[in-house]
């Protein structure tokens, strides 16, 4: 069993596992909560995004949004919001850190893997606006397999930043052929944008499908072929 770290804290190299539980209980301040609370031992640690406003508070650059937008911030029901903006964003740009266990592929399995339909979230780096959909990842094990729920994982862990279809769907097949060295990655992502949908030419339902392809899942025409039927195969 191999096991990786993908997060914003990884233990020291050598460093005993007690080391690691530890600094995963150690507790810092969320620099964009305005209510940081310690968290219980043994709890992993959430680390959030680091933004720069130029010595204000991140409240107050958000008040000045909304006061700029006409708000009138001493309204009973928007005296919070500033507050309640940056948590949300603070909870939706956190990366939840995990350990991605590999397993040698003693049996020599040699066909597609493939999860279908993962749903994720995400924000537009271009809009501050969400984008959301299902991705497909498949790939043709070489040495070492992964747990499945790990490749959801992965997609959590990249959606959870200001992105882009395209650099998001790069990302997570870079992860792959990076940790398990297969024969061939193929990830697809088909999403809603709400910056297409809410604003601009405003086409409601209108699906961007991106899709990155190596190794043999691109090159092979016949096993590039299964997996792009597989990803479009309606679900039940």
């Amino acid at each position: 069993m191999h096991e990786t770290w993908l997060g914003p804290l990884r233990p020291p190299r050598g460093a005993p596992r007690d080391a690691s539980l530890a600094a995963e209980a150690r507790v810092t301040e969320h620099p964009l909560s305005a209510r940081a609370a310690p968290r219980p031992a043994g709890r992993r640690r959430l680390q959030r995004p680091e933004l720069n406003y130029v010595g204000r508070r991140p409240e107050r650059a958000a008040a000045d949004l909304l006061s700029a937008l006409g708000a009138n911030l001493d309204h009973e029901q928007l005296r919070e919001t500033p507050r309640r903006m940056i948590d949300a964003y603070a909870e939706l740009l956190t990366q939840q850190p995990f350990r991605a266990t590999t397993f040698p592929n003693d049996d020599g399995y040699d066909e597609l893997v493939l999860v279908r339909a993962i749903p994720f979230h995400s924000l537009c780096m271009h809009h501050m606006l969400p984008f959301h959909g299902t991705a497909h990842i498949g790939y043709l094990p070489g040495e070492r397999i992964v747990g499945l729920s790990k490749l959801a994982r992965v997609v959590e862990q990249f959606a959870r930043d200001l992105q882009l279809q395209e650099r998001l769907t790069t990302q997570i097949a870079g992860w792959v052929q990076e940790h398990l060295k297969p024969k061939g990655v193929g990830v697809v992502l088909e999403a809603e944008h709400l910056c297409m949908s809410l604003q601009g030419v405003q086409k409601f339902g209108a699906t961007t499908v991106t899709s990155a392809l190596h190794g043999l899942i691109r090159d092979d025409p016949r096993t590039r072929q299964e997996f792009l039927a597989l990803t479009t195969r309606s679900g039940t």
